[in-house]
């Protein structure tokens, strides 16, 4: 971890590093529950027709990360800094 990244993260908040980026643990659980449970129920009311299953699985998780964009919103700032001329 950088040492930019710790000097944003608060002590009394847990963080997880993911891909060279800091997750809140609850965030990242709660994402994972939303995305799971869309694509298994789009999968289980798929019709049994072979590629219907994949297909409304796929959906599923369209939808899982849809709610889950909505739901958690990003906690990142940006600070923008003009280079000097020399």
């Amino acid at each position: 971890m950088s040492d930019k990244m710790n000097e944003q993260v608060n002590n009394d908040e847990q963080y997880v590093e993911v891909w060279a980026d800091l997750v809140k643990i609850k965030d990242l659980v709660l994402s994972i529950i939303i995305s799971s449970m869309t694509t298994l129920g789009g999968y289980l009311l798929a019709p049994d027709d072979p590629p219907k299953p994949l297909i409304f699985g796929l959906i599923g998780a369209i939808v899982g990360f849809v709610i889950s964009s909505f739901l958690i919103k990003p906690k990142r700032t940006f600070k923008y800094v003009e280079k000097e001329k020399q």
